[in-house]
């Protein structure tokens, strides 16, 4: 059973069209990136799948779970952390967690073990006691993932979890989502940050609501090479499920950088692609 199974996904405000038609699957355990521009409908799709936002039409299956009829068991069987931070900044590290162990209905003994666990794990065991707002921005995403973490989900939606970290910061964050992956979590993320997508295991280039590429790193690079060798332009006739090609002499794949690929996806001239440069998986 995949993790996430999305078809012809639509969520539309008023006359405006903010997700279209989209659709993708994530398998278990993989790190799943859904990377594209501001405003692109990244946080919508992934609201809709987290039971917050309803669709407007398609379908969605999250853990198995029908994201439109069943949006309370979702919610209780998946973490989210948004791309804002929603904690009670008045409230102390540990005072959080165990606010958010409560509302997850741990009982008063698993409580108090699993705070403990989850601080060790997030790296944020010497600051249980720090109030949240004197964090640096860095341990403030550690505590929203740690909250997000407390009742053990099998999947996890991250919504830009490194926005305004250090380096440092960052390359810690992805350690844990590697550990969290190597224990079998499904990771869903969003970044900004094209060195972090080609972390993950499987990609969905979103633009203007519409899936506009889907495969691995590897794949997506592939396709972006074979048409600049190819030598195709964005001229008339071009093949749609391809991106626009190199600017310069075709290399190898290793030279083609992600962003790179992005671009030629995402720029008038790019193309609707998936897995190969084809369609979804």
């Amino acid at each position: 059973m995949a993790a996430v199974e999305v078809e012809a996904l639509s969520k539309r405000f008023g006359r405006f069209l903010a997700v279209d038609a989209v659709s993708f699957r994530v398998e278990e355990g993989e790190i799943f990136g859904f990377i594209g521009p501001n405003g692109s409908g990244k946080s919508t799709t992934i609201r809709m799948l987290c039971g917050i936002l309803t669709p407007t039409s398609g379908r969605a299956a999250v853990l198995g779970l029908d994201v439109q009829r069943e949006p309370e068991a979702v919610k209780r069987r998946i973490g989210y952390m948004s791309q804002r931070f929603g904690l009670y900044t008045d409230l102390t590290v540990r005072e959080n967690l165990e606010f958010y162990a409560g509302v997850y209905g741990l009982g008063a003994g698993e409580r108090r073990r699993r705070v403990e666990e989850v601080m060790a794990a997030v790296g944020l065991g010497p600051r249980g006691g720090q109030v949240a707002r004197g964090l640096a921005t860095g341990f403030r995403q550690r505590l929203a993932l740690g909250c997000a973490l407390l009742h053990r989900p099998r999947l996890l939606f991250l919504d830009e979890p490194t926005a305004g970290v250090d380096p440092l910061s960052r390359l810690e964050m992805w350690e844990l989502i590697y550990r969290l992956a190597a224990d079998g979590v499904t990771v869903f993320l969003t970044t900004h940050y094209l060195d972090e997508a080609d972390r993950c295991h499987h990609l969905c280039f979103i633009e203007r609501g519409r899936i506009v590429a889907d495969g691995t790193p590897h794949s997506l690079r592939r396709a972006r090479l074979g048409r600049a060798r190819a030598g195709a332009g964005a001229s008339e006739g071009r093949d749609v499920a391809q991106p626009a090609p190199a600017a310069g002499p075709p290399g190898s794949e290793d030279e083609v950088s992600l962003e790179e690929v992005f671009l030629g996806f995402v720029t008038p001239g790019g193309g609707a692609g998936g897995e190969e440069g084809g369609g979804p998986r």
